[in-house]
């Protein structure tokens, strides 16, 4: 997938421990390890905006998008 979470390098920037971050914004540290780690399909806005209040960052501080042709290949003609 072409989307990136890179929440462990604004973590490790802003000196915030992940348990901290979830207990924060009221996810439990393995929904917060699964954002981390990329395995989750999607993020509330909720959530996103949370984050970026705690660790006073924009959205593209966290999130990188890599361009990748196939994205447009849906299958669906």
């Amino acid at each position: 997938m072409p989307i990136r979470v890179t929440l462990d390098v604004m973590l490790a920037k802003r000196k915030v421990r992940a348990k901290d971050l979830a207990a924060r914004i009221g996810l439990s540290e393995t929904q917060l390890s699964l954002l981390r780690t990329g395995k989750v399909k999607g993020m509330r806005f909720e959530t996103l905006s949370k984050i970026c209040l705690i660790l006073e960052c924009q959205p593209a501080d966290i999130v990188e998008y890599d361009p990748d042709d196939n994205d447009l290949n849906t299958g669906e003609d």
